[in-house]
């Protein structure tokens, strides 16, 4: 069947807990209507910015099978399914779609360092396993395994690829993807460390996978907006550069780090991180609390502006 493709701000979603560590799940509704609100057009649950490696797989049930059942008007509802092998990830691809998600985004399994024929074969694999909208996320700053746009333009023609969420630097691979006008919705991450999300979006993309939707929603909708016409690209611009000193703090940590010790701080549903990992240190905070103080968040967004010793 025909799948509809994600376009907009596609925001991956943080994984709210509760102080015991369980999963919040009314924290979850919040967020959700939250998005839907603030022009949020898909979201991507248990995607690395999710915490999705140090959940159980009885945890990733319940995660899909709840929170599909609160899917906010249009928005669309995507899971992070990569499992540690095919068979593990191709499991939580049917039970996501049994439960009612809108889609699935698949990495290249952690760890293994898997070559480019063997990740470009897994995705194909997974891609026929069920009828249902998936997207790969090409991200070797984590599992290493790199797909050359070549690999890429083997899994666009699938009826069930629909998105490419790019995490390399590399301009070059993004134009030539959009040269080729595969047919499916070509989107990158909000850092700008990575430098990719301007000439991206310049190139014909179709918006961001992004993290730090997650505090800014309204402000990456406006960045994430394709190009249609010149003004499309100067409020990009116009966003882009307004937002920036919050662009740098949400990956002045690793993933989800800055962004949920953030959140938890001005009244977001966040909760702890799970542990090893532990929240940001003041100092980065203070830096998040400048970007949102500059930015107007508390008055935007009916947040809290907590006070710290530290500044």
């Amino acid at each position: 069947m025909s799948h509809i493709k994600p376009k907009g701000s596609f925001v991956a979603l943080v994984t709210p807990m509760n102080a015991d560590g369980s999963i919040d799940f009314e924290g979850f509704r919040t967020l959700l209507n939250w998005h839907a609100e603030n022009g949020t057009e898909a979201v991507l649950i248990m995607g690395s910015t999710g915490e999705v490696s140090m959940l159980s797989p009885e945890e990733r049930r319940a995660i899909i099978r709840e929170t599909a059942k609160m899917k906010p008007g249009n928005m669309l509802m995507y899971y992070g399914c990569t499992g540690n092998n095919t068979e593990t990830t191709i499991n939580y691809v049917r039970f996501a779609k049994a439960e009612g998600a809108d889609g699935a985004i698949i990495a290249a399994p952690a760890y293994i360092c898997a070559d480019n024929a063997a990740i470009t074969d897994y995705m194909l694999e997974v891609l026929d396993s069920t009828d249902l909208a998936m997207g790969f996320y090409n991200n070797p700053p984590r599992v290493k395994t790199d797909l050359h746009w070549d690999d890429l333009l083997k899994l666009a023609p699938h009826p069930n690829m629909v998105v490419l969420k790019e995490s390399t630097t590399r301009v070059g691979q993004v134009a030539q993807i959009c040269a080729a006008k595969p047919d499916m919705s070509i989107m990158c991450c909000c850092s700008p460390n990575l430098g990719l999300v301007v000439p991206m979006m310049a190139l014909g993309g179709h918006g961001t996978a992004n993290m730090t939707g997650n505090i800014i929603p309204r402000e990456m909708a406006v960045i994430s907006k394709p190009w249609e016409t010149g003004e499309d690209a100067f409020n990009h611009r116009a966003a882009w550069l307004e937002n920036l000193d919050m662009l740098h703090f949400a990956y002045a940590a690793v993933n989800p780090v800055s962004i949920k010790t953030l959140m938890q701080a001005v009244g977001l549903p966040s909760g702890p991180l799970r542990k090893p990992l532990q929240p940001a240190s003041g100092a980065v905070l203070a830096k998040g609390l400048a970007a949102f103080d500059k930015l107007g968040l508390a008055e935007k967004y009916g947040l809290n502006r907590p006070s710290l010793a530290a500044e």
